[in-house]
């Protein structure tokens, strides 16, 4: 049997006691229930007589449970010294008197750690905690200790003396924990990855078993039960139907913002997968529209986030109101909850002028102590929705040129390829593109062929050619690791490659290294999706097109769409004679000139600005080295015409500068 915490990551024993019964067909939960009150186990650890661990003994007081710590030190006077396997009357309950840390400030305390080995140290300084914070002790272990392949150091862990002394200590008086106590430290020990089968486990599971089968559990507890058993057995487990059936039975209407939380946690971890619950969601989205103004940040991201996993594309109005509700709390979100947040808005395609805004006030101020990963994921959302943000572009190439080392190659990528997208060179130009070419050199073959690609193409765009590089990338090794990553030779790629020879044969005369072979050429940049080159709007276009007609007297003095033998398709082409005169679309000679002309719509331009976008940087550029006189008519400049003759005098004066117009 499989369980998902075994899946993750190899159980690790603590010399907690073992369960030692499976029964065919009864999955892990099941098992454990039914044979729970079978189990007389005892602690089998620490049992040397050497063993001077710190014990946690539980207190009821007005029924709070509180763990108050038996220092084993003969100096420690006041306080009964007891080994572990001494458990004689010689403890002695803490005094009425004794200090209880107030739960805030040991919570504040808790959170300033940063090591398992600081919150075992704040722990053993205490006389006395409730359960509640014991087990929020633990949980805060299994954050610090989790890293992408597991638990850093399992050992260090789950072999201390003050974990092994809470573990004994949740063993044996699990009946007496509080509910949420009990949940907390059941959840704790899955993300430690302690054995599913210790007896720690099973009593904590069975414990929580009775506690749902006499009542109503507080959402709170039901949400972090419900994220526990996912660990343990993944969406099929039958006791996680229960926890489900509880929360759906409570009026949405009555959570608080802190629960909505939880609850979209929950089935973003794996309840809500194949559409389960979808009805939940859908009040659950209407109502938190309500309550967003009261939600903090680590709220709104994770609800975003979840809102993604989940893919509740139908919950828009939602994402607009978290985006609306975010731009107060821009400085005050996290790094993690910032990424998450950017994610969710590239997700939905939502931007939002006001959340720029305080961008722009708050990264140029921060670039240089943000975590790598957040900086990566603001360029990569302004790269997305593209926005030209000169603050943040600025702030960002100038900390590129002093924390380069410190990023992954991932990171390089999505922190440079925005400035060859949205055409825009930074003041430190010649220093950042020096630190790229630096650390292509001594870390090129660290770089994902396909990421590489698209950086050393994002450089083209802004005439920061990568001479050095190409004969690597043309090279057949290259090109076939290229072929076996991801969905292989697409035909994005060889766009990308053909423009990049193309850049290297008419910019780069000087090279001359090996050129790309024929059969990884296109013969068009325009692709279906993404696109090399952004297709005319098609409502401009016609609106030029009556122009054009006025102006030359009829529709056969100009071709539309217009594919050149050089990939580049070209709105609209005029051909002229060596006297000026216009020659019909249909002739092939005597052509003396040929006028390009593009209908710059607004996709063609950044997001916030009349700034051209690379692709469209570069198109210009090549058309104009291939011999055609490029004439731009954007939108901007078109949509202020009023009527007819307005258009026909535009278009003569933007077409033929330095001719006089005759009337047809």
């Amino acid at each position: 049997m499989a369980f998902n915490i075994l899946r993750r990551f190899q159980s690790v024993t603590t010399g907690i006691g073992r369960c030692s019964f499976i029964q065919n067909g009864q999955c892990l939960l099941q098992c454990i229930a039914s044979h729970s009150r079978q189990l007389h186990l005892p602690c089998d650890y620490m049992k040397s007589s050497h063993c001077a661990t710190r014990r946690f003994k539980i207190h009821s007081d007005s029924q709070k449970m509180y763990f108050s710590t038996i220092k084993d030190h003969p100096y420690l006077s006041g306080i009964s010294v007891c080994l572990h396997e001494d458990t004689s009357d010689r403890i002695r309950s803490a005094s009425k008197q004794s200090t209880i840390m107030d739960q805030e400030v040991f919570l504040d305390r808790l959170h300033g750690c940063v090591s398992a080995k600081q919150v075992f140290k704040l722990l053993a300084s205490l006389e006395t905690m409730s359960d509640t914070v014991a087990a929020l002790a633990l949980q805060r272990i299994a954050v610090l200790e989790h890293d992408q392949n597991g638990l850093k150091n399992p050992e260090a862990v789950l072999e201390n003396d003050v974990f092994k002394a809470l573990c004994f200590q949740f063993e044996h008086d699990s009946q007496r924990l509080t509910d949420a106590g009990l949940v907390t430290a059941l959840h704790a020990c899955t993300q430690l990855y302690v054995d599913p089968w210790s007896t720690l486990m099973v009593r904590l599971v069975s414990e929580s078993q009775e506690r749902l089968d006499r009542g109503p559990m507080a959402i709170k507890n039901l949400c972090i039960l419900g994220e526990a058993l996912l660990a343990l057995e993944g969406p099929g487990c039958g006791m996680l139907k229960q926890v489900m059936d509880q929360v759906q039975e409570q009026g949405v209407e009555e959570w608080s913002p802190e629960e909505v939380t939880m609850v979209y946690n929950m089935l973003q971890a794996g309840v809500g997968e194949s559409g389960q619950y979808q009805d939940l969601l859908n009040t659950l989205n209407s109502f938190t529209i309500s309550i967003a103004p009261k939600l903090n940040p680590e709220s709104i991201s994770h609800i975003l986030n979840a809102l993604v996993v989940l893919n509740q594309t139908q919950a828009i109005p939602l994402v607009i109101s978290l985006c609306k509700h975010s731009v107060r709390h821009v400085p005050r979100f996290s790094d993690e909850e910032l990424v998450l947040l950017l994610g969710a808005f590239m997700h939905f395609g939502q931007s939002d002028r006001y959340f720029i805004e305080a961008l722009e006030r708050y990264v140029p101020k921060s670039t240089f102590t943000m975590n790598p990963e957040a900086v990566s994921k603001v360029m990569q959302y302004c790269s997305r929705r593209q926005i030209l943000s000169r603050p943040i572009f600025d702030s960002v190439a100038q900390s590129f040129v002093y924390r380069a080392d410190t990023l992954s190659t991932s990171q390089i990528a999505r922190q440079i390829m925005p400035f060859g997208k949205l055409n825009y060179l930074p003041p430190n130009a010649g220093g950042l593109f020096r630190r790229v070419e630096g650390i292509l050199r001594d870390r090129f073959s660290q770089f994902q062929p396909r990421t590489l690609l698209n950086l050393l193409h994002s450089c083209t765009l802004i005439e920061r050619f990568p001479v050095n590089f190409v004969a690597k990338v043309f090279s057949p090794y290259f090109l076939q690791q290229l072929e076996a990553q991801g969905t292989g030779l697409d035909r994005i790629v060889l766009a990308q490659l053909t423009q990049l020879f193309m850049t290297v044969k008419l910019e780069c005369p000087f090279y001359e290294g090996p050129k790309l072979h024929s059969k990884y050429r296109v013969k068009s940049f325009q692709t279906p999706g993404r696109s090399l080159e952004s297709p005319v709007d098609g409502h401009l276009y016609n609106r030029v097109k009556t122009g054009l007609i006025d102006l030359l007297g009829a529709r056969i003095y100009f071709a539309s769409r217009v594919l050149t033998p050089y990939c580049y398709t070209l709105d609209v082409e005029i051909k002229l004679d060596e006297e000026g005169y216009v020659l019909p679309a249909t002739h092939h000679e005597e052509v003396y000139k040929r006028i390009a002309v593009c209908i710059d719509g607004q996709k063609r331009f950044c997001a916030n600005s009349h700034n051209f976008l690379g692709k469209e940087a570069i198109k210009k550029r090549h058309l104009k080295l291939l011999g055609y006189e490029v004439v731009q008519i954007p939108f901007y400049e078109f949509e202020k015409l009023h009527d007819r003759n307005d258009t026909v005098e535009y278009l003569h004066k933007k077409i033929f500068p330095h001719s006089y117009r005759l009337s047809w």
